[in-house]
Order: C-alpha cells, then sequence, then structure tokens
C-alpha cells in the first residue's frame, strides 16, 4: 500500500499480477515499525496480496504504475495507482505542524468529552433516586448502559471507518450522541432515561474508536510521542473531571444539570470536529482522487489498491465481526491481556462509586467536596501522560539492538515496571479509608493509580499490534469489548461489596486482583515468543515471504 504514504524517485512502482480476484503470489514487504500503522492501515479490508508500501508512500507525479495481466484477455494491463504528490499538502502528514496540533486538541477533547459523559452522572444518582423512586442499584444502570455501548459500537463503528472515512463517522455518531443526550435531561420517567444513555453510549463509541486513527493518519512515526501521549491521557482524565465537575452541578443545579452539561460540550466538540476537522483517512482521500482523475480524463486506468485487491464481503464480514472472538478466545495473548485491562477499566469505574462510600456515606462529605478527591488521580495521568514521549524513546533505543526487527515483548518492559503502582495505590486507599483518618490519604491513593493507567494501556495496545499486526485491529476490538462489558458491570456490585468486606477489605480485594494480574507481563515477557510461535494469528516475519495465501481465510 505504497500508494498512500510512500515516495519514490521516478513515481512508478512495477507489479505483475493477476485480475478478476485470481490468486496471486504474494510479494515480501516492509514491515511498518510503527504499532499505530498496523491499525491505521486497511489490513481488514484489502486482501493479503496488497502492497501496503503504497499507503506509506509519495510519488513525484502522484502516480504509481501496475502492470496486471488480464484473467479473461491473458494481456498486460496498465493501472495508474493514485497516490499522493511529494509534499503533496492534501496529504494530512504534510499539513502544517500548527493545524495538526489544532486537530489533536479537538480529537482529544472529543475523546475528553466522551470520558466526561461517562461519570459526570455518578455526582448525584441519588436525584435520580427520588425523582424515579428507583433503587441506587438501579440508578446505577445509567452508567452500565453506557459503558456497556463503548464496547459494542466499535464492532460496527471501526470497520465502518475503514469503508466510508473518519469525518462521515464523526460527524453521523457524534450528532446522533447530542440528540441521544435530550431525553435524558428532559425524561419523564427512568425508561426513557435508560433507553437514552444506552444509544447514546453506543454512538459515542466512535470518536473513541477511530480517534487513534486520526493520530497517525496525521503524524510521522517519528512525531507521534506527545500526540499520541496527549490522546492517551484523554479517555482517563474525563473521568476524573466528570465527579469533580458534576459534584458542585448536582449540588446546586439538580441532577438534570449533568444532562444539559454533556449536551453543551458534545454539541461544542461535535461543531468543531464536524466543520473544522477535515478527512484525514489517506485511502479515502486517494479514492476521491482518483474518481475525479477518471472523470476529468474520461480513463478508467486510475484507479487506488482498494479497486483492485478488495477482500470480498463475506470475508470482510467474517472479520470484522468473528475474527474479534475468534483471538479472545483462541489467543492466551489477547485474553490475557484483555481480562488485564478488564480490571482496570472495572477499577476506574468502581471508583465511582467508592470514592461517594468513603468521603460522602463515611466522612459526610458533599459531592462537591468528594469530587475534589479525584484531583490526585486525574494528577497521576498527567504526569505519566508527560512520561510517555520518554518511555518512547527508550523503546526505541531499545529497538535498536535488533537491527529494526525488536521482539513485541519489548513493549511490555514499561508495563512490567507500571502494574505494580495499581496495587500500591489501592492499598494506600484501602487502608488510610477509615473515617476517623484523614482526608488526604484515600486520595493521595489515586495518584499511583493514575499514573500507572496511562502506561499500562499503552504497553498492551502496543504489545497487541506488534504481536498480531495484520489482525491487530480484530485483536483491539475484542480487547475494548470484554473491558467494557466487565467495566460496565462492576458499578452494579460495588456497593454489595463494599458493605459486606468493609471499606478497607474490599478496596484490598480490589489490590490483591491487580498485584495477581502483575505476573501477566512478566509471564509474557519470558514465554511470549513460544505462545506467539505456536499461535493461529500472530505475527511471524516468515510471512512477508510467504506465497501461501491461506492467511486469507485465517
Amino acid at each position: 500500500m505504497a500508494e498512500y504514504t510512500s515516495e519514490t524517485v521516478d513515481g512508478q512502482i512495477l507489479k505483475e499480477v493477476r485480475t478478476n480476484r485470481t490468486r496471486r503470489s504474494r510479494r515480501p514487504s516492509q514491515p511498518v515499525s510503527n504499532a499505530e500503522d498496523f491499525v491505521n492501515l486497511p489490513y481488514r479490508t484489502l486482501t493479503n496480496e496488497a502492497n501496503m508500501e503504497e499507503y506509506t508512500s509519495e510519488t513525484i507525479d502522484g502516480q504509481i504504475l501496475r502492470e496486471i495481466r488480464s484473467n479473461r484477455t491473458g494481456k498486460i494491463e496498465r493501472w495508474e495507482l493514485v497516490t499522493f504528490k511529494i509534499d503533496d499538502p492534501e496529504n494530512p502528514k504534510n499539513w502544517s505542524k500548527a493545524f495538526k496540533w489544532y486537530v489533536t486538541m479537538t480529537v482529544a477533547l472529543t475523546c475528553f468529552a466522551v470520558a466526561f459523559n461517562s461519570a459526570v452522572i455518578t455526582a448525584d444518582l441519588e436525584g435520580v433516586m427520588e425523582t424515579f423512586h428507583v433503587s441506587e442499584e438501579a440508578a446505577l444502570l445509567t452508567i452500565t448502559l453506557f459503558v456497556i455501548g463503548f464496547g459494542v459500537g466499535p464492532m460496527a463503528f471501526a470497520p465502518l471507518s475503514e469503508i466510508v472515512g473518519r469525518r462521515p463517522i464523526y460527524a453521523a455518531t457524534l450528532f446522533a450522541a447530542v440528540l441521544f443526550t435530550i431525553p435524558g435531561a428532559v425524561a419523564k420517567n427512568f425508561g426513557t432515561l435508560l433507553a437514552s444513555r444506552a444509544l447514546a453510549g453506543i454512538a459515542f463509541s466512535a470518536p473513541i474508536t477511530i480517534i487513534g486513527g486520526t493520530l497517525a493518519d496525521m503524524w510521522k512515526p517519528e512525531e507521534r510521542g506527545i500526540p499520541m501521549a496527549a490522546f492517551s491521557a484523554a479517555p482517563f482524565i474525563g473521568p476524573a473531571v466528570g465527579p469533580l465537575v458534576g459534584g458542585f452541578i448536582g449540588d446546586n443545579l439538580g441532577w438534570r444539570w449533568l444532562y444539559w452539561i454533556q449536551l453543551i460540550l458534545s454539541g461544542v466538540v461535535w461543531f468543531f470536529i464536524t466543520f473544522t476537522v477535515p478527512e484525514t483517512y489517506a485511502p479515502k482521500l486517494l479514492a476521491r482522487r482518483a474518481r475525479k482523475l477518471r472523470k476529468e480524463t474520461g480513463e478508467d486506468k486510475h484507479v487506488t489498491e482498494e479497486d483492485l485487491d478488495m477482500r470480498p464481503l463475506s470475508q470482510r464480514l467474517i472479520i470484522f465481526l468473528l475474527r474479534p472472538f475468534q483471538l479472545l478466545f483462541r489467543e492466551p495473548i489477547v485474553m490475557f491481556l484483555s481480562l488485564y485491562m478488564s480490571v482496570l477499566y472495572g477499577l476506574l469505574y468502581m471508583f465511582f462509586v467508592a470514592f461517594p462510600i468513603i468521603y460522602q456515606k463515611g466522612k459526610g462529605y458533599s459531592a462537591s467536596i468528594t469530587g475534589l478527591m479525584f484531583i490526585p488521580l486525574m494528577i497521576g495521568v498527567l504526569v505519566s501522560a508527560a512520561c510517555a514521549p520518554l518511555v518512547n524513546k527508550d523503546y526505541l533505543k531499545r529497538s535498536e539492538k535488533y537491527g529494526g526487527r525488536p521482539p513485541a515483548e519489548l513493549r511490555l518492559i514499561p508495563m512490567m515496571i507500571s502494574c505494580w503502582f495499581i496495587p500500591i495505590g489501592l492499598f494506600i486507599f484501602a487502608w488510610t479509608s477509615y473515617k476517623e483518618t484523614h482526608w488526604i490519604g484515600p486520595a493521595i491513593g489515586g495518584f499511583p493509580v493514575g499514573f500507572g493507567f496511562i502506561f499500562l494501556y499503552n504497553s498492551a495496545n502496543n504489545y497487541l499490534v506488534d504481536s498480531y499486526q495484520h489482525q491487530a485491529a480484530s485483536a483491539l476490538a475484542a480487547k475494548t469489548l470484554i473491558r467494557s462489558i466487565w467495566g460496565a458491570s462492576t458499578v452494579l456490585f460495588t456497593n454489595q461489596m463494599y458493605s459486606r468486606l468493609g471499606d478497607q477489605w474490599a478496596s484490598s480485594l480490589l489490590a490483591f486482583i491487580a498485584l495477581a494480574c502483575c505476573a501477566i507481563p512478566y509471564v509474557f515477557f519470558f514465554k511470549g515468543a513460544a505462545i506467539r510461535k505456536r499461535s493461529h494469528y500472530a505475527y511471524s516475519p516468515d510471512e512477508e515471504n510467504s506465497t501461501d495465501n491461506s492467511s486469507d481465510e485465517k
């Protein structure tokens, strides 16, 4: 796929294949060096024979010559693959730094808004309980249904973005999410509130799913460290800021304003991302250019790799819908990392219930003051985000020892260090949460937890991508699904757990679970390579030189 992101001296790449959906030998190609690229390129929509180098090249005249022997006539057909020209202003990677940062902060703000919306309502569940005469467990369903949408939505929106592009998905789903937020603010019955939260959660899941791809569309590999750190911090800062802001709004304006603030924030980000952020997905930009050239010249020779190497619809559906579950249940790496990330995600949403238990029920604080206790958690996230570029630099330095082909297990080193911060923070939170102890104790426990989150998530994502590469999007979809379902479920039993075990031992149970999970990165660091050798789906460098096409049906 060099058509989309490569440069060549003469603007031509010769390739001889058979057309009309016939089998053809696979040419070796250079592996993409950065994890984000494997999720960003259309491996799921194009066949294994597609030349992915076209997506990493630019040419002098914006064309790549491709010769194909027709299966019908036996003659050589010449196609001109449309690609970006060198320094092409329409290539998102050539946009000015200022504009790329504007787009980056706009999509990061969108991600923050989605995470904020998931948590802000926790500040005044009592208002919902009183208005609709429901139990606390029922009121917590407003969180559960919203977060379940985060896992269900990407199964459809991620592949759809590969077909229609990023911009239409942003515009349509955010607009739908804004509309679905309104019934929550004016709901006359509890069923309306739950239905609107479920639909809003599904719609809001789309931006979180494709924002990483948008950043990879714009930033070159050597530039991505800080932008990706900003994106990584957004989904964790949002849940920390949500209870903080929501506490003051709920105490002074009532629970319905927790939905109005969502509407205002979501409306603002929808406006900016719809009307100021252009399309960034290279395959769609080049497909648009190819159509324009065909119309202007009247010649059908102007095509893209999508015109020549698109997978049949049946294969795409299998990969989009079935492959995540195959990876989840057949791949130990995907299963255990997904479970680990689920534990962390569940812990984040448990805090929304645990903090009110400790501070409101235990110490008698208001929702406003309780929200302030999330500040150390937020600071921990910001500090870890600031360290993320340094971690990436360390990875690149270590990679040099392997001649540009580092083992995937190098990605686990930050995880092996940061995993200990989670149980440390939880034990601090647990054993400083007595009624008579100072308020700062449990709050300080949030700092190491927040500090560990980003390192763990980034390391897990990078390890999955490096381990599965062409299957990376499906592996991440599997992780997102199980993570969201577990995170959504935890809020429903947190109250009962704290009631039966007591505040200290309930938090300690979470700490012990997080402590047990620390073994996961160590096991995969030492045994991951052996596990991948036996895998049906894990990436192997031998694939690059393989002429066996059976991987299409994997």
